[in-house]
Parts: structure tokens; sequence; C-alpha cells
């Protein structure tokens, strides 16, 4: 490939300068993969000898040829804004006709109490603790898969979620229906994690250097993932071979098996679980800030979302037909 700097090739300038920035190993690989496209649509350029028009064209072919959708494209662009920005040093002034799409207002997938109750009868093991945590709690798939021990308050019965959406920290509720059902869940992870520390392979990953700050930390229980991996695998930026946390599509596998087994029709899947949360809240009478604060929105419009749902249903307007039937 052309795009090469003198000294290392330029995919892992791209990595270094997001390394730096402490992103997600997540937003890693989808930058560097927008990056590696826009090299190669444009027969393997270096992006130095490239712009704006050059730029355009490659988010144009993606809108028009490609049919992708808004969230996918609003990422390319970002991906190859922050490259232009952080490792050229070039900064994208004018991107001609493209803009940045928005993403259509579409109404959430807020399954019944009945629906919820099927799917979980659906489930078993950590599967059916990670969806009840999503309805129980209001938490996002990622947040529920990255649980560390030490963020589970059972005398509070509360829930820490740390470097959430948008890095942000939240205390959300934990049911007391799943108190012991955890508890018995950790007693085994427990049991996984000393025979992870006699085989060498005990230390966990820590956010943000934590482990040479607290060298001892990687070991230690509390800093566990609750949902372990079934296998010991390599760090992708380390190196290291240690046990990460449960892969969030396995869950999502798992739940959508689940919503066909129950019969439930909807094009419901994970995430709807959380929807069916913040919408049951409010059915009950949860004040809308109460809920905004449990799902971690930033703005509570976002949150308002939900109340559409309900007003969906007919209970804010009286049908007519019946004054004429």
């Amino acid at each position: 490939m052309q795009a090469q700097s003198g000294k290392r090739p330029f995919l892992e300038r791209v990595r270094e300068a997001i390394r730096v920035r402490h992103y997600s190993i997540r937003t890693e690989q989808a930058y560097v993969n927008w990056v590696r496209r826009f090299i190669l649509f444009h027969g393997k350029r270096h992006p130095d000898s490239m712009g704006e028009s050059e730029v355009t064209a490659f988010l144009t072919d993606l809108a028009v040829k490609r049919n992708v959708s808004s969230s996918t494209q609003n990422q390319a662009l970002n991906a190859l804004v922050f490259m232009y920005r952080h490792v050229l040093n070039q900064p994208l002034e004018e991107l001609g006709d493209v803009v940045r799409p928005k993403r259509p207002a579409k109404l959430p997938v807020v399954l019944t109490v009945d629906e919820v109750r099927r799917v979980l009868a659906c489930l078993q093991g950590e599967k059916w603790l990670i969806a009840c945590l999503q309805y129980g709690s209001g938490l996002r798939l990622l947040e529920s898969v990255r649980l560390r021990v030490k963020d589970l308050d059972f005398d509070r019965r509360a829930i820490f979620v740390r470097d959430g959406k948008g890095g942000k920290d939240r205390v959300v509720t934990l049911a007391d229906e799943l108190i012991e059902p955890l508890q018995r869940h950790l007693g085994a992870r427990k049991t996984l994690h000393e025979r992870d520390l006699c085989a060498g392979h005990g230390a966990v990953f820590l956010p943000n250097a934590l482990d040479r700050k607290y060298p001892n930390a990687p070991l230690a229980w509390g800093w566990q993932y609750v949902f372990a991996s079934g296998s010991i695998s390599r760090d992708p930026r380390s190196g290291k071979y240690r046990r990460h946390h449960i892969n969030a599509s396995i869950v999502q596998r798992a739940v959508a098996k689940a919503i066909r087994e129950a019969g439930i029709t909807k094009p419901a899947s994970c995430h709807s679980l959380r929807h069916s949360f913040a919408t049951h809240l409010l059915e009950r009478g949860a004040d809308i800030r109460t809920v905004q604060e449990q799902l971690g929105h930033s703005d509570v419009r976002t949150t308002q979302i939900y109340t559409h749902v309900l007003q969906r249903g007919g209970r804010a307007v009286l049908s007519p037909l019946g004054s004429v039937l």
C-alpha cells in the first residue's frame, strides 16, 4: 500500500494517535477500517496527497452507491476528520456538498411486561442475568458486559456504571430480585478467577493505565469482570493473554433467539429491554428526570421519546369511532 510513512506504516500512525487520546478499542478498529477503505477507494493514494474533494467523493459513494445508514456515514466522516486533524495536521475546511446526515427520529421498540417475561423465560445463566440488568436497571449492553465486581453494591441496592456512553459515570438501581442470583454467579466466577491466578492468567485489563499506578490491581478480585469470557484471549494492544469480558455478540444472539422462541414479531433486540425499562418506569409514574438519570441521558429531550411511545398506544387520544357506532 502506498500510504506509508518513511519509518512505519500510515495505519500504525493512525492507531498511535487514537491510543494517545485513550479512545476505546472499538473506536480504534472502526476508525482504522474507514481510513483503510478511504485509501483503497482512491487507488492506494496517500491521504496527504488528497483533501476535501476526495473525502466528499468517498462519502458520496457510501451514501449513493452503497446506501449506508446515516450513522455509518457519520462514523466514516468522523474517522477521516480525525485522521486529517490529528495524524496529518491538515484539518478539513469544507466538505463541498457533503453534510452530516441526520439520523431519522424513530420510536423505540418497546416490549410489554408480558413479552419481557416471556423473553426472560427463554434465557438462562449469565445471558439471563445480563438481560435482567438491561430491563431491571436500564443498562446498555456494553455497560452490562463491562461490569466489574467492585461496581455491584448489594447493601445499597446500587450499580455503579463507569465510563458509560460519552465517558460518563452514573449510579443505577439494582433490583432486589437479582441480588441472590448475582451472588451465586459471583461465587462461581471467583472460583474461575482463582484457577486463572494459578495458571498465570488472572490479570485483567485496567483503563487509563491504572495498572502502572497500582501494579497489583489487575489481579484483584474487585477489578475482575462480572461476566467473563469462556476462554483466555490475547489483548490486541498489549499482547498479553488474559480473560476478557463476555463478547456482547453472544448475548445479542441469545436474546434474539429468545425473542423468536417467545413468539414476538416486533423487531426487538437487546436494546429493547432498556427501552422497555424506561417506558415501564414512566407508566408506573416515575418522574422523567429520574428516568433520565437512570438511563444516563445528557439531555432530557432524549428521554422524552418514551413519552411518545406511551401516547402511541392511544392513552392520550380518545378515538371518535365510538361516538358513531
